[in-house]
């Protein structure tokens, strides 16, 4: 340091002053955080570039694919294929010809022979290097390159962002999920994705925060893109992956089950056991291990879920107490086959953790009982809330107003379709009037899947809809206690997107002949109305083909709308092209599930907009829907739970319905029902009203949910 400089010349080095663009309540990053944020950008901005230059690469081999009698065209090509090569920082980019998309093998081979004589013949008849001022410009082919080259789209000069823009819209849809299914263990073990099988999520107030600033943040990122000049199929996956965000960050923002309800740690406990036992996807011992770290873990997670809970629902404390208290034969029965030949340690300790999970469970439910006099009955999201959910995240152009209405006129209108059966009677099932009741839980689950062989062969006969290769078996199992609460009529638990078992399965309730349960009474009747909707060609079929999607963002999106509306359209479909009699118990079963369906919208709407209570909701489930008080409870708290759910099957079939008529008319002479089926249904589980854009060429209906 200078002896002789002034005072402010001497605060060098370690007397530096400390500079800060911001104040240091705002700004809390060190500097080790603020440097690996901007290395996240720099490999983003890479990966980009890269993205591009492979873009550039595509368009300029289509070009020469089009163009291979040119030879100096060709030569022109090559010289700026290389120099894509080796300028690193190019980030022009092209779009992609449609020839591009398709080329053979056998093409590129051509291609690259071809490429590969040119690059030998021009390199040894090329001059030796000169210096740059040495070089001399040769315009004599000038003409050539600006006529005769064709392939070159101009508007790729004028949109060079574009192509940048799509690749890291993708890139961040890859990150996304590959984040999501690193903090959510258990989801990622139910879709079939076993990395990480042996932890739970992560609930602590600090983790909570981070990820919903993540998914805020990206979603940020998402609204921000500039999509207009977008090709039509990447500006649908734009609108897709938004709504998949909104999706989490609605529930971030505005249902904060974290906080609200007790079912999250529940959930988490059963299900975390659940994935790992309902396919054999590695060996017992393997899974046991897994099912010990994850049952380890559960009474931190029922202790940190207590304490969340800091503005707990009474409904959803209800639900949460039932599903702890009947937990027990999944662990105590289920759980158990994989101990299979354990090492005496290894079974000791499962036994050991078990029991501590168990009362660690018990606990729960006995504190939060204790909690219920303070709780509050229900806390509805509002009016505002729902008609927004319906917009940006269900892509729906639709208002809860208009939602309700349609729920009202489909309600009418199947109520009155049971008054003109000969005996209405019909719509009420009857065991009865079945020819054969099954004695016990095994015959009854192997005569329902008996049924199925019998619609598949009508369906094929009748080119209603096709089936392809890698469709797995659909098998019938029993529910499990535990998740009867919520789901009285059972669920449907298809091949998940990760899973590389094609296998799916629907659970159905515990056998009983004498119980007043409605699925329980219809399936004994006759079991291929629900049967068609879970399985053929309902949830297993439309689900295993939306698994088979090559667009990643597509793949990943499940829209409940369509998925039930497809599944509901299904029901009636397989009624009206003749696969039950007129005047059967399956004809009338059909027009009573179509009833109650309705009705849940009013239940639904109403719910969670503050006009009902619960009780008013299990009333008119038994009063318009024709349900039986169980159901109807179990029906009410379904869509107590699940937001929105119980609205998807009567407005997915009024829009599926709809969209057929529209589809019919365009192909004229040349529909067929099966093809409509086929088109529609090889989309994946998208908003119907992307499906309108993708088979009509009409936008009406989503630029009106996104306006």
């Amino acid at each position: 340091m200078n002896p002789y400089a002034n005072p402010k010349e001497r605060k060098v080095g370690t007397q530096r002053p400390k500079i800060s663009h911001l104040p240091k309540s705002i700004e809390t990053r060190t500097r080790r955080e603020r440097e690996a944020e901007k290395q996240a950008v720099a490999a983003e901005r890479r990966a980009i570039k890269k993205s591009a230059r492979r873009h550039l690469k595509r368009q300029l081999l289509a070009e020469l694919e089009e163009d291979e009698e040119d030879p100096g065209s060709a030569i022109r090509i090559t010289e700026r294929l290389g120099k894509a090569n080796e300028e690193k920082e190019c980030t022009v980019c092209f779009t992609l010809s449609p020839s591009a998309r398709h080329n053979t093998i056998h093409g590129v081979k051509v291609i690259i022979v071809f490429f590969s004589a040119i690059v030998l013949v021009f390199a040894s008849g090329a001059a030796p290097a000169q210096s740059p001022s040495e070089r001399n410009p040769d315009v004599s082919n000038k003409a050539l390159i600006t006529k005769s080259t064709p392939g070159i789209n101009e508007d790729a000069f004028r949109n060079q962002s574009v192509s940048a823009a799509i690749a890291a819209l993708h890139k961040m849809a890859d990150d996304y999920y590959a984040w999501r299914n690193e903090n959510y263990p258990v989801r990622s073990s139910d879709a079939g994705l076993h990395t990480w099988d042996d932890r739970l999520t992560d609930y602590s107030p600090a983790k909570i925060a981070e990820r919903a600033q993540h998914v805020h943040s990206l979603l940020g990122k998402v609204r921000a893109m500039k999509t207009d000049s977008w090709p039509k199929e990447e500006r649908i996956d734009w609108i897709l992956f938004r709504a998949q965000l909104e999706n989490v960050d609605f529930g971030n923002r505005v249902l904060k089950f974290e906080r609200t309800n007790p079912q999250v740690y529940v959930g988490e406990c059963t299900n975390g056991i659940f994935s790992l036992l309902k396919k054999e996807y590695d060996t017992p011992r393997k899974r046991a291990v897994a099912a010990t770290a994850r049952l380890k873990l559960m009474p931190a997670l029922l202790k940190q879920g207590l304490s969340n809970l800091q503005d707990p629902v009474k409904l959803y404390a209800q639900l949460a107490i039932q599903s702890a208290r009947s937990i027990d034969p999944l662990l105590n029965n289920s759980l158990m086959a994989l101990d299979l030949d354990l090492p005496p340690n290894e079974h000791d300790e499962l036994i050991k953790v078990r029991d501590v999970a168990l009362t660690a469970l018990h606990n729960y439910a006995d504190e939060l009982e204790k909690r219920l006099t303070k709780m509050a009955d229900f806390a509805p999201m509002g009016e505002a809330n729902y008609n927004y959910y319906l917009k940006h995240v269900l892509l729906l152009p639709l208002d809860a107003a208009q939602v309700e209405m349609i729920g009202r006129v489909e309600l009418a209108r199947y109520r009155a379709l049971e008054a003109l059966l000969p005996d209405p009677k019909l719509a009420d099932p009857d065991p009865k009037r079945s020819a054969n009741v099954p004695p016990d839980q095994a015959s009854f689950l192997k005569a329902y899947e008996g049924r199925e062989q019998e619609m598949i062969k009508f369906m094929k006969e009748h080119n209603l809809v096709t089936m392809p290769d890698y469709l797995g078996p659909f098998q019938i199992r029993q529910l499990p206690e535990a998740f009867k609460p919520t789901s009285p009529g059972g669920f449907m638990n298809p091949p998940g997107v990760y899973d590389k078992d094609p296998t799916g399965f629907f659970f159905i309730p515990t056998y009983n002949p004498q119980s007043k349960n409605f699925y329980i009474r219809a399936a004994i009747e006759d079991p291929r109305p629900i049967l068609g909707h879970e399985g053929i060609p309902g949830h297993f079929l439309q689900l295993s083909i939306a698994n088979h999607l090559s667009d990643e963002i597509r793949r990943q999106h499940q829209d409940g709308v369509f998925v039930e509306g497809w599944a509901l359209y299904g029901e009636e479909m397989l009624m009206r092209t003749g696969l039950y009699p007129n005047n059967s118990a399956a004809q009338g079963q059909i027009l009573r599930l179509s009833r109650y369906r309705a009705a849940r919208i009013g239940v639904d709407v109403s719910l969670h907009t503050g006009r009902w209570t619960f009780e008013q909701a299990v009333k008119y489930f038994m009063e318009a829907g024709g349900l039986d008080r169980e159901a109807a409870e179990g029906e009410a708290a379904g869509a107590a739970s699940d937001p929105h759910q119980k609205i998807s099957y009567i407005i997915g079939k009024w829009q599926l319905m709809n969209l057929l008529g529209r589809y019919k008319d365009r192909q004229g002479e040349n529909f067929r029902l099966g093809q409509f089926h086929d088109d529609l249904i090889k989309n994946g589980s998208l908003p119907v009203s992307i499906i309108e854009w993708i088979l009509l060429d009409d936008p009406t209906a989503i630029q009106q949910a996104t306006k």
